[in-house]
């Protein structure tokens, strides 16, 4: 459905990511899907269901904007 891709880059460090994204699953439960880590390596990955979109979208929302509060912006 939805992704947002956030990346910060500090000059004496390698560049970080992190992503958001919405989607429906087989149960009719909308799934927050979040990855972060440096770019190019494993990374790290956590997904949370939510019985609606209002919900999935709030929950995004709130992690999108402390990501940018740290710093992340999108490119």
């Amino acid at each position: 459905m939805a992704t947002c891709l956030l990346y910060r880059q500090a000059p004496s460090r390698p560049p970080r990511f992190y992503r958001i994204e919405l989607a429906m699953n087989l149960f009719s439960e909308v799934s927050v899907l979040r990855e972060w880590g440096i770019a190019g390596g494993n990374g790290h990955s956590v997904i949370n269901l939510y019985a609606n979109l209002r919900e999935a979208s709030l929950a995004a929302d709130k992690h999108r904007n402390r990501m940018l509060k740290r710093g992340y912006g999108r490119s």
